[in-house]
């Protein structure tokens, strides 16, 4: 019942959090972008970090409320997503030097967003 309770508000609050990113994330893209360079349009380009910073207070605050075997595994999974992450980043970098295309730092994000997604799973099917 606990777990359920705690996984349902993990879940709403990481939502509005990443609403919040998105809706500040059009906004910096539709109005932050044309702005003349300046500290209002540094800003104005900065301000989905606030949604960046709600899901990050949320999931700090997952971490307190599972009890520790449910951290134990997600702190192993998320490390090895890092480690997956590290070896694939530092792959491309010499591919880069190899003459691939530049890639943009949010592509890191996402690799380890899909690094921990298939740690998870991978995990789960072994575990039955």
């Amino acid at each position: 019942m606990h777990e359920k309770r705690v996984a349902k508000a993990y879940t709403r609050e990481l939502m509005a959090s990443l609403v919040l990113y998105a809706v500040l994330l059009v906004a910096a893209i539709r109005w932050g972008r044309p702005m003349e360079e300046g500290v209002l349009r540094t800003l104005v380009l900065l301000s989905p970090m606030i949604g960046f910073a709600g899901a990050l207070w949320v999931i700090v605050r997952h971490f307190g409320r599972i009890d520790e075997y449910q951290r134990m595994r997600a702190l192993e999974n998320l490390g090895l997503a890092a480690a997956i992450t590290a070896g694939l980043t530092f792959t491309y970098g010499f591919l880069e030097t190899a003459g691939f295309p530049k890639l943009s730092m949010f592509t890191v994000w996402v690799v380890l967003c899909l690094s921990t997604v298939a740690v998870q799973l991978a995990r789960k099917l072994l575990d039955r």
